[in-house]
């Protein structure tokens, strides 16, 4: 037996998917987070003089933030925040624009 085939639009309109904005901003902050963290501590492990000079220009973003461990939780925090703040505006403009998508459709039924 075959189902029905379905209209395009009734496709793409169940596809949609309405995203959690805090969970959106917590994993991209988490991700950014912990990629300064570790680009951080490798260069602080990997060692060299001068430590990390492309790295350390983070500093005129993060203040107090430098290529060390202490630094590298600095980092941390900041990377967290600002991912949070950027996954999170992002899951809000993805979600009102299906809403704005979703009101479109019904308009035109």
């Amino acid at each position: 037996m075959t189902e029905p085939e379905k209209a395009p639009e009734e496709v793409v309109l169940t596809r949609l998917l309405r995203l959690n904005a805090v969970v959106h901003g917590v994993v991209a902050g988490i991700v950014i987070g912990l990629g300064v963290f570790i680009a951080t501590n490798w260069l602080v492990l990997k060692g060299g003089n001068p430590v990390g000079p492309h790295l350390s220009l983070l500093n005129q973003f993060f203040i107090g933030y430098r290529v060390t461990f202490v630094g590298s939780l600095i980092g941390l925090a900041y990377g967290f925040f600002c991912g949070f703040i950027g996954g999170y505006f992002i899951a809000r403009m993805y979600n009102w624009l299906v809403d704005l998508r979703e009101g479109w459709g019904q308009r035109q039924a």
